[in-house]
């Protein structure tokens, strides 16, 4: 049996993003006055970091990066972003603090409901970037993140291997409307139309509550107990699915591939009841977001950062737990 443990410490890192932007540098943008003159008199910069939900596992990792770059930069830099994944309230949040933002990093909840904003926010004079999520389609300056589609492609194919190239698949995802779903599920799913014996056969929308996401999970393998493969499109449904499987005595029956480094996917990679996690390095992400901007404010030209894709298996996770 091919195994996909040669997939060892891939760490793709790329300079910079081909899907959308180019470098750009604070000459080509119509600065607001008041920001203009608080570069120029030296004060600390107001920076706005706006995650998309501030209450699920993987933003404590980005906050630790907007924390590093505080420090950093010596900016003041605002971790904020709305308690589950709510356009309204990200929107409302925003709106609420333009007047005090000297630039704004933003992961939307939804590309189309935040994309006119973002584009007031740029028209008001205020830069804004992204990070985590893109927004390609505003007029935001340049993205730090994840490739999403293909990130999405390498973990499809990461289940191929692990499935020797056939059974049936389910997708999990917390947010199967965000717009970062989307896209990973693309990438998975053009990955595993190579690959004929593989069927998918749905896309489970877990919510994002811990208890939530369990159950979900738990119906839908009791509704249809011949699945061999969980493919989770982010943090949270990934130890959930590997903790399903484990108490349920199917390791090495029923594969699991996801993304992020929780304490428990770790444990459970360790264990080998997931067979492989995809990083995408969200405390840098966090720390680009504020160092972008004020790079940009500082007149340096900035461009778009692609944090990588770094996957982890049994045989090279005890990288992370040494770290």
């Amino acid at each position: 049996m091919k195994r996909l443990f040669f997939f060892t410490a891939i760490a793709v890192m790329l300079s910079s993003l081909t899907a959308s932007g180019a470098p750009v540098n604070v000459s080509e943008f119509k600065l607001a006055p008041r920001i203009a003159a608080r570069v120029a008199s030296g004060e600390p910069l107001n920076i706005y970091v706006s995650y998309h939900d501030v209450s699920n596992e993987f933003s404590p990792f980005v906050r630790a990066g907007v924390e590093r770059a505080n420090k950093a930069d010596g900016v003041n830099a605002h971790f904020i972003g709305p308690v589950g994944s709510n356009a309204d309230a990200q929107i409302s949040e925003i709106e609420t603090l333009m007047g005090k933002m000297d630039g704004l990093a933003i992961s939307s909840v939804s590309s189309d409901a935040l994309a006119p904003l973002i584009d007031r926010v740029v028209a008001a004079g205020i830069p804004v970037i992204t990070f985590n999520t893109d927004n390609p389609d505003s007029k935001r300056l340049v993205f730090a993140g994840q490739d999403l589609v293909q990130s999405g492609r390498e973990a499809g194919e990461l289940m191929a291997k692990v499935l020797d190239g056939k059974g049936r698949v389910i997708i999990t995802t917390i947010d199967a409307a965000a717009q970062w779903s989307l896209d990973r599920e693309k990438g998975a799913r053009e990955a595993l139309a190579k690959y004929p014996g593989i069927k998918v056969v749905r896309t489970l929308n877990t919510g994002s509550d811990p208890q939530e996401i369990y159950s979900a999970i738990e119906n839908a393998m009791l509704a249809d107990p011949n699945i061999d493969g969980i493919l989770s499109m982010e943090c949270c449904s990934t130890p959930a699915a590997g903790e399903w499987v484990e108490r349920n005595g199917r390791t090495g029956k029923v594969k699991v591939v996801g993304f992020d480094l929780l304490d428990m996917t770790v444990e459970l990679v360790s264990k080998g009841v997931i067979q492989a996690t995809i990083d995408q390095a969200p405390e840098r992400q966090g720390y680009e977001a504020v160092n972008l901007l004020v790079k940009f404010l500082n007149g340096e030209t900035i461009d778009n950062v692609d944090t990588g894709v770094g996957v982890y298996t049994p045989e090279n996770i005890s990288e992370v737990i040494k770290k």
